[in-house]
């Protein structure tokens, strides 16, 4: 039977999400915890890749075992089996051909900055001293929405067959303590949004223009396209699937953040 499990993790510690020889990984700890317990190897079925260091509030992946008598047993016996960086919020049965990352209908990335020293976001977000202005920011941000190709916040060297995504809202807001950038779309380069961040600082601190970032996103040019911010202050907050999929199972963790 086909299982999704929903969790999340704090990325200090991994080197993302996927396998890799010689690097601790998320999926790595996760699939000796569900090896361990179930007593035979599990693979799991990612949403999505997360890079090294960044953060999952809410991350998706299936897999397929035995039925499972009490998923909600399960899921306590793996919460006290694993590091205290990953917590597995449920498990639950879904459709056998259901997929955790085809079946994804679109995902959300949020981004913390703060503009003060503070020892309890040192690991959990980016900060920047310089001032910032929110409003230009979020001009430059409303552009993302009338393209499709992105090419030019893609890491170099990249595999992808094509640069096209939906993005369907990208916005900063004030929290007080914190700046929170919001982006989501039907699916992100490599190293995409930390790329975009990047850019969008740029103009809030008055180096670039909203002009600017629009040549930017014509030029497919990954070099004219601002410094990519560290990997500390990146979450992916929110994977959408359909109902058929994920319908009584609410997120219990979603955008507000």
């Amino acid at each position: 039977m086909r299982y999704f499990v929903q969790f999340s993790y704090f990325g200090k510690s991994y080197h993302g999400w996927q396998n890799q020889p010689n690097a601790i990984t998320v999926q790595q700890v996760l699939e000796e915890a569900f090896s361990t317990i179930l007593r035979h190897p599990i693979e799991l079925v990612g949403a999505g890749r997360t890079d090294t260091g960044v953060h999952a509030r809410q991350m998706f992946a299936h897999f397929d075992t035995e039925p499972i008598a009490n998923p909600a047993q399960l899921t306590h016996r793996l919460n006290a089996y694993l590091p205290a960086d990953i917590a597995v919020q449920q498990i639950f049965e879904v459709p056998s051909n259901a997929h955790a990352r085809f079946d994804a209908l679109s995902r959300t990335y949020v981004y913390w900055v703060v503009q003060e020293k503070n020892p309890f976001y040192a690991d959990s977000a980016y900060y920047l001293r310089h001032p910032l202005a929110i409003g230009p920011m979020n001009e430059a941000a409303n552009l993302l929405l009338e393209h499709q190709d992105f090419e030019c916040f893609s890491k170099s060297n990249t595999d992808v067959k094509t640069y096209l995504c939906n993005i369907k809202e990208a916005f900063w807001q004030d929290t007080n303590d914190k700046l929170i950038f919001t982006i989501t779309a039907n699916r992100f380069l490599r190293n995409m949004v930390r790329a975009i961040v990047g850019t969008l600082l740029e103009v809030g601190m008055e180096r670039w223009t909203v002009d600017d970032v629009n040549t930017i996103l014509k030029s497919g040019d990954r070099q004219k396209a601002g410094p990519s911010v560290p990997a500390k202050g990146l979450y992916l907050t929110t994977i959408g699937y359909p109902n058929t999929i994920v319908s009584t199972h609410e997120p219990r963790f979603g955008k507000s953040v």
